[in-house]
């Protein structure tokens, strides 16, 4: 054996990749390119070049190509929301989806500033019961029992129908159902998959509500008042979304209107309780049974207020809230983070009537899965093997629960907002954009961005994604260190 394969028996492969990337001559280079990314966890790898050229002669003003970088290619953040998936990306994704709530709520990024004195609500939505589980029954801390009323009561199944422990908050029993025999998979699953149909009727039967208290039709009503929303789903740890949101009431242009005086706070927090309760989506027909889908009893209806000291929550509070949750996915639930079902054939183990998928050998499940393999609670097996089967019936076709069992059925949107809420997310990200265009061109010495004198000429190829083990390691540090640095620059601003 040679002395370098000695070495490589001694160090593991990990350790002599990373001694590799900080020994690379282009190493500074990469390391740039990463912070630009803010320390993406897979970044997109492209090839290609871009020119900048004068509109008028023709000439090449600034050029850039791929070949000229030490590694061969240029990274682009993957974008990706969720925090499982990329930490660095979803934290963009929350300072924009915050920005956005905060506008509707305050003013800026083109939305008025009078905005503020609007009628706003926060609201939670949560999902009905579908068996007992484990949990905690305080708001201040307080350990808790989730004993039944009745402490000698048992289920069908002879177990008892309470639990008399005390949970602390990382208890792993929180949220798992004290009998799972009891327990609805079936009305679970239907309800989660039912969950964004549930909210669009919701803001439907709102402005019904609203009409009525206020004497008037609904035509009547539109002309006079526009009902805006923004809103995010939540995972419980039972595994079911909630939706936490904002309802505010605007004149008929919207945000930049204010609404009469009569649509006041009082009407728009009386009218949501009966709307909320009105709300029913049937499930499909099948020989399970049809089902009218609710939403669950419990309601909150919290002001949202200008003063932090009063009894309500602040504008900033409600803005980071949603934006907490927005990068959020149902592995605070249990369960895992990435699709389950085949991607040749969607789930279905078939690419024609006839013919068996020969990729997952009909199986509809990704090559080399197995449901009783995969690292969720048993809670999160149960609701995913529910929408296997669920997912094979012909009734439920349209729900596509195969392909959406990782988030245990749910197939909704995580974060949405209404039109005329306040501004977007593509105008935030193209103002971020614009603002390093500019930058960049500033640092060139080119003509400003939208200069009709200059166009922009690109020519891009895909060309991988992601890291080798040592260059993952370096920019795991890099993301800290950038994110070390965001919070120092956000509590100096707060300050």
């Amino acid at each position: 054996m040679n002395s370098k394969e000695e070495q490589h028996d001694k160090h593991p492969r990990w350790l002599l990749d990373l001694a590799r990337v900080i020994n690379d001559p282009g190493y500074d280079r990469w390391q740039s390119m990463v912070t630009a990314t803010g320390g993406c966890a897979h970044p997109v790898h492209l090839t290609g070049e871009s020119a900048i050229v004068d509109a008028g002669t023709g000439e090449i003003l600034h050029s850039y190509r791929t070949a000229d970088e030490p590694s061969g290619h240029l990274l682009i953040a993957c974008g990706n929301r969720r925090a499982s998936v990329c930490p660095a990306c979803s934290q963009v994704y929350q300072a924009d989806t915050f920005h956005l709530i905060r506008a509707g709520l305050s003013g800026g990024k083109g939305t008025p500033e009078t905005v503020s004195g609007h009628p706003r609500v926060f609201l939670t939505l949560t999902a009905p019961s579908f068996g007992p589980v484990h949990t905690r029954r305080d708001k201040d801390g307080t350990v808790r029992a989730c004993r039944p009323r009745n402490r000698d009561k048992r289920c069908v199944h002879d177990l008892p129908a309470g639990c008399h422990s005390r949970h602390e908050r990382h208890d792993d029993r929180l949220g798992q159902p004290i009998c799972p025999d009891c327990y609805d998979y079936t009305g679970a699953v239907l309800w989660q998959a039912h969950a964004g149909a549930l909210w669009h009727r919701f803001t439907l039967e709102v402005r019904r509500t609203l009409a009525s208290e206020s004497g008037m039709s609904r035509r009547t009503f539109n002309r006079h008042v526009r009902v805006s929303f923004a809103k995010v789903a939540e995972y419980q740890r039972r595994g079911l979304v909630h939706f936490h949101a904002v309802v505010r009431l605007d004149g008929p242009d919207g945000s930049t209107q204010t609404p009469p005086d009569w649509a006041d706070h009082d009407l728009l927090v009386r009218a949501i309780p009966p709307a909320v309760q009105r709300v029913t989506v049937t499930t499909p027909a099948s020989d399970l049974g049809r089902r009218a889908l609710t939403w669950g009893d419990q309601l909150d209806i919290r002001p949202i207020l200008l003063d932090q000291a009063a009894d309500g929550l602040s504008e900033r509070a409600v803005a980071g809230y949603i934006a907490k949750y927005a990068t959020k996915g149902a592995e605070a639930s249990g369960t895992v983070d990435h699709r389950l079902s085949c991607p040749n054939c969607g789930g279905r183990g078939r690419l024609t009537l006839l013919a068996a998928c020969g990729r997952c050998h009909g199986t509809g499940l990704k090559p080399g899965l197995h449901l009783d393999a995969l690292p969720v609670t048993e809670h999160a097996r149960r609701m995913i093997r529910t929408c296997w089967e669920l997912g094979a019936r012909p009734e439920f076709a349209d729900l596509r629960l195969r392909p959406w069992a990782h988030m245990l059925g749910f197939r909704g949107h995580f974060s949405t907002k209404s039109r005329r809420f306040s501004t977007t997310l593509g105008d935030i990200r193209q103002a971020r954009t614009d603002h390093r265009a500019a930058e960049a061109r500033q640092r060139h010495g080119l003509p400003t961005l939208g200069d009709a004198t200059t166009l922009v000429l690109g020519h891009w190829r895909f060309a991988g994604t992601g890291y080798s083990p040592g260059e993952a390691i370096m920019a795991e540090h890099i993301r800290q260190r950038v994110a070390t640095t965001r919070l120092i620059a956000t509590e100096r601003e707060d300050e």
